[in-house]
């Protein structure tokens, strides 16, 4: 293993389907740094969540390797991965996740029941994200009662609760109006800054466009950096 904060190497991934087994990844090697801005693009269907899932633990491959923040995930069982995650990667998804019957505050302090967070500690901490990210007044609502860009600025703050190495956005603008985008890209920008590492999904090209490294997904392969970054020049 390699100093990589992801470390996938030779990762394949068959799924079992009635149709008979469907390869959602094939062969790949992906090497991530400490404090980088990835974006994953490709088509539907290309591969793209299935190599985040990779990254966080919640897909397993059916071989190679993959290492994340010193642990070797496929040596370890599924409660161990749950512990791990909890611990070591932050995931925001496209739909927010938020509970709908706990307030935001709640949502946000919900990790850290899983890590033995003392109980004093929890609320303290999570209006402390809850600053961080901007949206402080809405610690005592409940997610239908705020905006779409609310409640994702909040995901974020509860994807951020145990300090984790690893932020994983999976679409996390995709569900957004475009200002509310901006605001939620420029967050992740500014925690990049600040030391984390954040691997983003997106089909936004304008976006994928404004981060510093851009990977592709094609029929479950990565293309060449230098063919991604001329279809990124060509759409500008």
């Amino acid at each position: 293993m390699n100093d990589s904060l992801v470390s996938l190497e030779g990762v394949e991934k068959v799924f079992k389907t009635r149709a008979g087994p469907f390869t959602a990844l094939r062969g790949v090697d992906l090497q991530i740094q400490d404090r980088e801005f990835v974006a994953i693009v490709g088509p539907s269907g290309s591969g793209k969540s299935t190599l985040i899932n990779m990254m966080t633990g919640i897909d397993r491959p059916t071989s190679g390797e993959v290492h994340v923040a010193g642990e070797r995930l496929t040596g370890l069982s599924e409660n161990k991965v749950a512990k791990w995650r909890g611990r070591n990667v932050g995931v925001v998804f496209q739909f927010f996740q938020l509970m709908p019957t706990l307030t935001v505050l709640e949502n946000v302090m919900l990790p850290m029941q899983y890590c033995g967070t003392y109980k004093g500690q929890r609320r303290e901490r999570a209006m402390e994200m809850l600053k961080l990210v901007e949206v402080p007044e809405t610690a005592d609502k409940y997610p239908s009662q705020i905006s779409g860009g609310q409640q994702q600025r909040s995901a974020i703050a509860r994807a951020l609760i145990n300090d984790p190495d690893l932020i994983v956005g999976d679409e996390p603008t995709g569900n957004l109006d475009t200002i509310s985008a901006g605001l939620v890209f420029e967050l992740f920008e500014e925690l990049v800054r600040q030391g984390k590492t954040i691997v983003m999904v997106t089909h936004d090209r304008e976006l994928a466009g404004r981060i510093p490294r851009v990977e592709e997904v094609r029929d479950g392969r990565l293309v060449g950096a230098g063919e991604v970054d001329a279809r990124l020049a060509s759409k500008h």
